[in-house]
């Protein structure tokens, strides 16, 4: 079974146990939204399209969580003119779950109780209490010793390139 639902202004084909990414809507991680905007349900056999929507239909999703999309660069260039702007933005998007879909008539299920388990926090020990070690400082080369390097070969100087003697 899938729906066809319509939610900030776009429309999303979604069936249950779907994870999306939607338009900022309020709730926080692990509560529940509903969705009464179905434009479209398949339930495998036969279809239902709203005009413009089903009535009674129903769609149940648990948000998992809040967060910022990926960046958009908007960049303007006026060429020979030297200007160039720059902006970046993360659009708010609400991460949900769809749990159940629900035609005209149907009871909503019984939603699971999902309890929020504290993270184990790791034992101390007194060891552990340490300040940290410092970090040693950074090794220095060596400094080079003439013993090292390979002896230079002394240049060979040649004489001042002669002038033709003038003719009077």
């Amino acid at each position: 079974m899938y729906a066809v639902i319509r939610t900030g202004g776009k429309q999303y084909k979604v069936a249950e146990n779907d994870v999306i990414a939607i338009e900022r809507l309020e709730g926080a991680a692990g509560g529940e939204l509903a969705f009464s905007e179905v434009l479209a349900l398949h339930d495998g056999t036969k279809a239902k399209i709203g005009a413009p929507l089903v009535e009674g239909a129903q769609v149940l999703a648990d948000v998992l969580e809040q967060r910022k999309g990926a960046k958009v660069i908007i960049f303007r260039k006026k060429r020979r003119q030297n200007y160039r702007r720059k902006k970046g933005h993360r659009q708010l998007e609400t991460v949900v779950r769809i749990t159940a879909i629900l035609d005209a008539g149907q009871a909503r299920p019984e939603r699971k109780a999902v309890e929020a388990k504290p993270k184990a926090e790791p034992e101390v020990t007194p060891k552990a209490r340490k300040a940290p070690a410092k970090k040693a400082a950074p090794k220095r080369a060596a400094p080079k010793s003439a013993a090292r390097k390979p002896a230079k070969k002394a240049a060979a100087k040649k004489a001042p390139a002669r002038k033709p003697a003038k003719k009077e």
